[in-house]
């Protein structure tokens, strides 16, 4: 079977284990389906998530320009501390910027490769936890607003990182922990705009990969200096196809990229 498409990020679903799907314009793959399987992934070119054009991918499925003038990429997005939109004052596109920022907002702790603090939309919950390869998470507090949820995980990073080792969430070198014990001992780092939010209830999430084999060894697949590359499939995690030979394959970091699939 061959398969033709622009990459974006999986698709997912949560279950035991987590389901993934890889949609292109014409094609609905479900990965799952495809562990075991020898995949063979070429490179085709490029095509900006922006304009369409075949222009080099600069960062997160967009070309240069567009990069720096799609609202969906603004500042904000990495750094939810810097939303103004509840101040009515626009980065970029204002009328965008209210519908993303002017929602419920989670602040929540992930376990992936150790214990970390972040920000989603409410509606991505638990789907940012997924990407993230997190195999359990709890929500800490629900604000109305982009901003607040900003200040409160600007605060929490004093105390927790803000990072994934990748590498460790990959190699499955975990280790559980009482992610309600955690939250509470946060409670006082909480900025007092956001102390009445705070979740008093909750529990947590845990989340199942479909892996058979985790790697030892980590090599991960560029596609410009290696247009064409095939191996078995044998787990998917966060955002990355885990292949037999210890090749790992980010999706995420590759939206944009025009591949061809080939499955055997």
């Amino acid at each position: 079977m061959k398969y033709t498409g622009v990459l974006k990020k999986m698709q997912t679903e949560l279950g035991n284990p987590i389901q993934y799907y890889l949609v292109f314009e014409s094609d609905f793959i479900h990965m799952n389906q495809l562990l075991n399987k020898k995949i063979q992934i070429e490179f085709v070119g490029y095509q900006c998530l922006a304009c369409g054009k075949n222009k080099k991918i600069f960062r997160q499925g967009y070309c240069y320009d567009d990069f720096y003038n799609q609202p969906q990429v603004g500042d904000w997005v990495i750094r939810p501390e810097l939303s103004t939109a509840h101040l009515d004052i626009e980065d970029r596109d204002l009328e965008f910027e209210k519908k993303a920022q002017l929602q419920p907002h989670i602040v929540y702790l992930a376990n992936s490769s150790s214990v970390k603090v972040g920000v989603t939309r409410k509606s991505q919950v638990p789907t940012r936890w997924i990407d993230q390869g997190a195999h359990e998470a709890i929500a800490i507090v629900e604000v109305p607003n982009r901003y607040l949820a900003g200040i409160a995980e600007v605060a929490l990073k004093e105390k927790v990182s803000d990072k994934t080792n990748w590498r460790k969430m990959l190699k499955n070198d975990i280790v559980d922990e009482n992610l309600i014990d955690y939250k509470n001992t946060l409670r006082d780092c909480i900025p007092d705009e956001v102390k009445d939010y705070f979740i008093e209830d909750g529990k947590e999430t845990q989340l199942h990969f479909p892996v058979l084999q985790y790697p030892d060894k980590l090599k991960s697949l560029n596609l410009e200096k290696t247009p064409e590359f095939s191996g078995v499939l044998k787990g998917i995690k966060g955002q990355y196809l885990i292949f037999e030979d210890h090749t790992v394959f980010n999706v995420r970091n590759n939206e944009g990229y025009v591949v061809r699939l080939t499955i055997s």
